[in-house]
């Protein structure tokens, strides 16, 4: 009843974990952009469905994935990402109902009815730490879903999944091990900017010299303040300061545009 599809590009450090989280699926499609590592030779341990095409774009990719899977739901699976057995166990039961119970969790439901896909909260983690705010808690994201019913949309990042049906919410949550270090973080930022900037200038968005001044700072409150980022520490200090650099250089780079 359910494939698992993954995007690699040079992850042999984390597609293992990976895998082995989901290893109990009926399928695993994984599309590969031509990595020079192990990413290829580990994941054919795990699946004869293996694919290599060139980098269209994060949700170009992800779409031909699901497009190559064969089962009626699909779980979308990071490679930095792991499913627990609480959540495994969700998963099955959810897939094998078609109409749950009304779920209480945010923006619960409301009456019983076919459920078409499902948020999953992700556990974030920096530099080894979970990071419980800062808006990195719980992080819902819509990841599993009817493979006729949902699509990812034309972005250059931050790509989504538009359902034509009703979702709902799964409680145990999806464990994400992101950015290892600042300097991971940094090196990521630059690409990630740059896409978003992208998109922003394709949907018609222009910057001047304030949003270049203020957003960032803007960024920085928000985080460590109105999300309670300090309540993580440095942690969270030092992500509200990061994601202020990350602001800076997407409007500078809208600016140039």
């Amino acid at each position: 009843m359910l494939s698992v599809a993954i995007i690699t590009h040079n992850e042999e450090e984390n597609i293992k974990d990976a895998l082995e989280s989901v290893k109990w699926a009926d399928e695993i499609v994984v599309v590969d952009s031509f990595s020079t590592d192990r990413t290829v030779e580990i994941c054919k341990k795990y699946t004869d469905k293996v694919f290599v095409f060139e980098w269209p774009g994060f949700a170009e990719q992800k779409n031909k994935a699901v497009s190559l899977t064969t089962q009626p739901w699909v779980l979308v699976l990071d490679a930095d990402e792991r499913v627990t057995e609480a959540l495994k166990n969700e998963i099955l039961k959810a897939i094998r109902d078609p109409y749950p119970s009304p779920n209480p969790l945010p923006q619960g439901e409301g009456a019983r009815g076919r459920v078409d896909g499902y948020y999953l909260a992700r556990k974030n983690h920096f530099a080894g730490r979970w990071i419980r705010h800062g808006g990195w808690w719980p992080d819902y994201t819509l990841r599993l879903f009817r493979r006729s019913k949902g699509s990812f949309q034309p972005r250059e990042v931050h790509e989504s999944i538009k359902i034509n049906g009703k979702t709902g919410h799964l409680k145990n949550p999806l464990e994400h091990f992101t950015y290892k270090d600042t300097n991971d973080y940094l090196t990521r930022m630059e690409n990630y900017s740059t896409l978003a900037a992208k998109e922003l200038y394709k949907e018609g968005r222009r910057a001047c010299i304030f949003d270049i001044m203020l957003r960032p700072a803007a960024t920085f409150f928000r985080m460590l303040f109105l999300q309670a980022g300090f309540l993580d520490g440095t942690y969270g200090f030092k992500l509200a300061y990061l994601y202020s650099r990350y602001t800076f250089n997407k409007y500078s780079k809208l600016r140039r545009m």
